[in-house]
């Protein structure tokens, strides 16, 4: 069974400051709204377009998306 998501990019956390996935990773652990359970992109891209959030910018989600694809 493939990992969402979520479960995916989690694995990015702990890295420094100036890593944009691990940031993207850290903001989307504290948020407690984020689709944790989809593997879907629309509907995680939609919940980001919505949301707004400077450390989880659309450009570093899609780099992240491409790399889970990937798996």
């Amino acid at each position: 069974m493939k990992k969402s998501f979520y479960q995916f990019a989690l694995a990015y956390r702990g890295g420094g400051k100036g890593d944009r996935h691990a940031r993207f990773a850290e903001a989307m652990f504290h948020d407690h709204s984020f689709p944790k359970t989809s593997g879907d992109f629309d509907e995680i891209s939609r919940y980001l377009e919505e949301k707004a959030d400077a450390d989880m910018p659309a450009a570093i989600f899609d780099e992240l998306w491409n790399a889970y694809e990937e798996r």
